[in-house]
């Protein structure tokens, strides 16, 4: 027993020097975990998209086309920086990045209200920034509701006391507020699981970099520094721990002092939060040890995991609904650990739920992690035997 444990040390010794003599392996387990939230966080820091410049192609002169050039010019979403002759001059500001939308009033817009018709204003954004197409729609949305308003009242209720006015235009009074995020902020959105997705890729390329690196410097053998141990289990155990020691830090760093430093949400509780990044961090391990066994290049993790960032956030569920996601994809997150993690810890971080309450996430990330734990195991067992076998 006390030599499978000296095994186990000696592993811990020899993959903590792997990891500090390889600068590019520190780069990526020490400060992209410690930067990019920071870096991430910060450039989201306003949470929302405000005062996006626009122009207007006023076709009509009208006094009521100009009052809503006005309304629109006053909501906190847009401001009117321009205002344009026809639609090909708006289209040349856009390419010039002057604006990255504009209206356009037609002609007929009064004549067609005068004869109880529909008026059409059409809306034209720079899709390439969804942001700004979510801020100049819901801006002239907003504008026409409440010049519909005016419209009823001036043509339909001349007379009217203020209290009929508010019933006749609005007969079903609502409150929105978005639920755990009420301000709708970006940064509250999307922190949650780019931090996971943070933990994931880096434990994979650190660990693929570690083992790929080994592999470049005695001539694609595997473990070439470990065979001596004979043992899988010491192999395995041994290189976990110096991750996990590394990455429940830097987890526990995530939820406290970036949440902190940039006010995002952080209703759950620390313990919480603990018990349920301790499955995430030992299935992203296991599996970035499963996934080295294919790595005899040091550059070879890079090609193979940076890639896959965007689509698991896109797959997770969170940028687009998961009922929505064809199975196929479906079935290939369940793949990975940070389509559940990201899930749980946006419902522990934002919404303050318990581990009971998350239980499904958690459940499939302790089965992940055995299962990842078991394909290890079995990576190294016939590296070893290879090894064994050449010498």
């Amino acid at each position: 027993m006390t030599s499978r444990f000296n095994n186990i040390f000696r592993v811990c010794s020899i993959e903590f020097r792997n990891i500090m003599r390889d600068h590019g392996v520190v780069l990526f387990v020490f400060f992209v975990p410690l930067l990019y939230p920071l870096l991430y966080a910060f450039i989201y820091t306003n949470e929302t998209v405000r005062d996006v410049p626009v122009a207007v192609v006023n076709d009509s002169g009208s006094a009521l086309s100009r009052q809503f050039v006005r309304m629109l010019d006053a909501t906190p979403e847009v401001r009117v920086v321009a205002s344009c002759t026809d639609v090909a001059e708006a289209e040349h500001l856009n390419r010039l990045g002057e604006i990255y939308a504009f209206v356009v009033i037609p002609a007929d817009f009064d004549r067609t209200l005068d004869q109880g018709r529909q008026a059409v204003i059409g809306v034209y954004a720079d899709m390439a920034g969804m942001l700004y197409y979510k801020s100049a729609l819901l801006a002239a949305t907003n504008v026409s509701l409440a010049l519909n308003k005016e419209l009823k009242v001036e043509r339909f209720y001349t007379g009217a006391t203020p209290r009929q006015e508010a019933i006749a235009t609005q007969p079903v009074d609502y409150d929105y507020v978005a639920l755990y995020n009420p301000q709708s902020g970006f940064a509250s959105f999307l922190m949650p699981a780019v931090m996971m997705l943070i933990i994931q890729q880096t434990l994979m390329l650190g660990i693929g970099m570690v083992g790929g690196g080994i592999r470049e410097r005695f001539n694609g053998r595997a473990l070439p520094p470990m065979r001596a141990f004979g043992n899988p289990l010491a192999v395995t155990f041994g290189k976990t721990i110096v991750y996990f020691a590394i990455y429940i830090i830097i987890a526990a760093y995530m939820f406290t002092v970036v949440n902190y430093l940039f006010g995002l949400p952080a209703r759950g509780r620390f313990v919480t939060y603990i018990a349920f990044i301790v499955p995430y961090i030992l299935a992203c391990i296991f599996m970035g040890i499963t996934f080295s066994s294919f790595l005899y290049r040091r550059e070879d993790c890079i090609v193979l995991f940076v890639f896959m960032s965007v689509p698991l956030l896109f797959i997770s569920g969170i940028s687009w609904p998961g009922a929505a996601i064809p199975r196929f994809w479906q079935w290939v997150g369940m793949l990975f650990p940070s389509t559940y993690a990201v899930n749980g810890y946006v419902r522990i971080n934002s919404m303050g739920a318990s581990l009971g309450q998350v239980a499904h996430e958690f459940t499939a990330l302790w089965i992940q992690t055995g299962a990842y734990l078991l394909l290890a195991i079995l990576f190294y067992h016939l590296a070893i035997r290879r090894n064994s076998l050449r010498r």
